[in-house]
């Protein structure tokens, strides 16, 4: 296959929803069927909170990032690796693609190494290991990757879905990154949805704290993509109906309702 590669994060409440979740697969998949040579790379944060929450654990974060105890990795590799990648695959397999579910520890995808003693088995991504990736979109698969990592010595980590999608996108040499999400877009010291951004612009947001949470890690992630050689990175609400075909195809989503960065 020759066609673009387009590496796809879905997250929030998008992946909550059988409705979204069946809608964005039948779009991503067409886009698939056109010749594109698609990745997706999925979070599940809110069914993580809710599934720990119902056991009685709390969810702590510190900049955005979920302290991962050891009760907290074993709902990483039952939530994020098990029902979230399997209702994905499920719905993408009912779109007609022929979906592989994955994650990063699946033949060393994605590398990663612990941030801090603080935030407990919360990994970085120091490397990824595209040729499964490739392996799987030239023979017309679509992969569909949960945010978890590991290391050399059989250790997992919890990875943030952003950093996961920047790690796999930059091995993969991805042309164009999608982050679809549940908000519309970045919001300025304006309130306003920014429609471009630049590296420059993301950190000032981040320094005058506009952008905090999970926003922040979002755009720290588009800056270490646009590092890492990733041609254009959107982030798009994934919410609008036809929105991924309206991306692959270049259009001017509407003034503030997507947010292109660039160095």
């Amino acid at each position: 296959m020759t066609g673009p590669k387009i590496l796809v994060k879905l997250g929030g409440t998008l992946l909550d929803s059988p409705e979204s979740r069946h809608r964005l697969a039948g779009e991503i998949a067409a886009l698939a069927a056109s010749g594109a040579r698609v990745v997706v790379v999925h979070g599940g944060g809110k069914q993580m909170t809710r599934f720990l929450g119902e056991r009685g654990v709390e969810s702590r974060f510190v900049n955005g990032l979920r302290v991962s105890t050891p009760d907290v990795i074993d709902a990483v590799l039952k939530v994020l690796g098990g029902t979230v990648n399997h209702e994905l695959v499920a719905a993408f397999t009912s779109a007609g693609a022929r979906a592989v579910g994955l994650s990063g520890l699946d033949a060393s995808l994605t590398i990663a190494e612990k941030v801090s003693e603080e935030l407990g088995a919360v990994g970085r991504p120091v490397r990824s290991n595209p040729a499964l990736l490739e392996l799987l979109v030239d023979n017309g698969y679509l992969p569909i990757v949960a945010c978890i990592g590991g290391n050399e010595k059989g250790e997992v980590f919890n990875v943030n879905a952003d950093q996961m999608a920047v790690g796999c996108a930059a091995g993969f040499a991805a042309d164009r990154l999608f982050f679809l999400t549940d908000v519309d877009g970045v919001r300025d010291e304006s309130d306003r949805t920014a429609a471009h951004l630049s590296a420059a612009d993301m950190d000032r947001l981040i320094a005058n704290g506009i952008a905090t949470g999970g926003m922040q890690a979002k755009l720290e992630s588009a800056k270490a993509a646009l590092l890492g050689g990733v041609g254009e990175i959107i982030i798009a609400p994934g919410q609008r109906p036809g929105i991924v075909a309206a991306l692959a195809g270049g259009e001017s989503v509407g003034r503030g309702s997507f947010t292109e960065v660039s160095q």
